[in-house]
Order: structure tokens, then C-alpha cells, then sequence
């Protein structure tokens, strides 16, 4: 996979009539999506609708479930993704992603990111780089003095932070995020959201949320997302725009219902 093809290019990712299958089974439809550079984008949406399903397509997690294809176009950096020669590996690096329950490796918190770089190649200072991505994810000075305690000793919010800290310490350019904050507490997640807004100076991040403030607060752009129609059972994108627009003034009413809690 060619390195940053168009590096000035506004957008990262960008989606054109993007179909999911599971088997036969279609589960997302039609989507088509523009994810600007460092900026926060928000999917949101009743559950069931595929929102976790269209986040995976972005970095081809889909692909370790059996049975899944794509029909349609994900460009990175203006390169098709699935194409034949692209090496799913290596969009993985490029493109990271957070889980909805944090997953800290049963290795100290000093080894949660050593390991991960070691195995990614990395050759440089590593104690550097596991300051520099304890740093970066808000977590350093809550940690610097118990380095080499085991990671599952921290609280829900910080394993989630260590996560985080994992994630960039392979320096991705895109963090996609499925719900980080669902399964943690309102102050630990106001934490993650605050990182959320530190990390968007250096990172482009696409967010998987079920909370609509969350998404009101934290986003920039929002992808609504609602079952196609009435019988169909696939997920499409109905209205995407500017988060403020998207809950002040959206221009589909079942956005409208949904945002408003009409949505039944």
C-alpha cells in the first residue's frame, strides 16, 4: 500500500456506495461518506443498524469474520483499501482501532505498548516511546511510577486510555473507536472525550457511539444512520453533515425524530 498517495487531500477515507454482506446477508447499503482530516466524525443510530459493522470496513476488520464481503469503494489517502495487492495488515497500521471494552494485554503497562511496537518493527528509544504515548493519551502521570504493574490493575477508564495509548504508539493516522466510553462512568467518560479533542490535532477520528450527547459534544461531523426501509434489514446512512447542523437542523425526519427522541 502506497505511502500518503495524496497527503494534501482534504479527506482520509472516503465511501462510495459501500454495500456489507455477512454471507448473503446484506447489512449495510449504499453508503457514501467523505471523513475529513483531523476532525472527529460520529455514527450514530438505533442499535442493529450497522454501525459497527460500516466502522470495520475501514480498516477491513470484517474480514476476520467468516462469510464477509464488500461490494463498492473505501479509499485511504485516495487508495482502494480491498484492492488485490493491498495487504489488510497494513491498513490495520495505518488505521487503528479502539474496542467498546477496554482489552489491555495481561503484560505490564510499560509491555502494552513496548510489545506492540516491537512487533510492528519498531527500533527506536522505547522508553520514549512508551512516555510519548502515555502522554499523548493523558494517562503518563498517573502511571510513571508504576510502569511495570500489570495493565488489568488500572481502573475501567484508565485501561481504556492504555488502549488508546497502544493504538497510537504504532503512530496510525486514522483511530476508529466502536462505543470506548459505553462500559465507563460519566467522569472517566468526559476523560476519554477531552483526549478525543487533544488527539484530533494529529489524528483523524471516526467514533461509534449509541450516546447522542456524546456525539453532540465530542463530534464534528455526524453520520445518521437508520434501517433502509420499511422490511429491509440493512443499514444505510441517511444524513451526514456537521454535528451542530445534524441536531439543530437536520433535514431528514427520521434524523429529526431520532435526535429529538421521537424515534420509536
Amino acid at each position: 500500500m502506497a505511502t500518503n498517495n495524496i497527503p494534501n487531500h482534504k479527506y482520509v477515507i472516503e465511501t462510495s456506495d459501500l454495500e456489507i454482506f455477512y454471507g448473503s446477508f446484506k447489512a449495510v447499503t449504499g453508503v457514501n461518506m467523505k471523513i475529513e482530516r483531523n476532525k472527529i466524525t460520529a455514527i450514530i443510530g438505533p442499535s442493529g443498524c450497522g454501525k459497527s459493522t460500516l466502522l470495520r470496513a475501514f480498516n477491513r476488520m470484517n474480514e476476520l469474520y467468516a462469510g464477509t464481503s464488500i461490494q463498492g469503494l473505501v479509499t485511504f489517502e485516495g487508495e482502494d483499501i480491498y484492492a488485490p495487492h493491498v495487504d489488510p495488515v497494513e491498513v490495520r497500521y495505518r488505521i487503528g482501532m479502539v474496542f467498546q471494552k477496554p482489552n489491555p494485554f495481561p503484560k505490564s503497562i510499560y509491555e502494552n505498548i513496548a510489545w506492540t511496537a516491537r512487533i510492528h518493527g519498531y527500533k527506536g528509544n522505547m522508553n520514549e516511546l512508551v512516555e510519548s504515548s502515555l502522554r499523548q493519551a493523558a494517562l503518563w502521570e498517573e502511571v510513571k511510577d508504576k510502569l511495570h504493574q500489570s495493565g488489568l490493575s488500572l481502573s475501567g477508564g484508565q485501561q481504556q486510555r492504555l488502549c488508546i495509548a497502544r493504538a497510537i504508539s504504532i503512530k496510525p493516522e486514522v483511530i476508529l473507536m466502536d462505543e470506548p466510553a459505553s462500559a465507563l462512568d460519566p467522569i472517566a467518560t468526559l476523560r476519554i472525550e477531552e483526549l478525543m479533542q487533544e488527539l484530533k490535532k494529529n489524528y483523524t477520528i471516526i467514533i461509534v457511539t449509541h450516546n447522542m450527547q456524546q456525539a453532540a459534544r465530542a463530534s464534528d461531523y455526524t453520520a445518521m444512520m437508520m434501517l433502509s426501509g420499511e422490511g429491509e434489514r440493512s443499514g444505510t446512512v441517511i444524513e451526514f453533515g456537521e454535528t451542530n447542523r445534524i441536531f439543530t437542523n437536520p433535514k431528514h425526519k427520521r434524523t429529526e425524530d431520532y435526535v429529538t427522541g421521537r424515534f420509536g
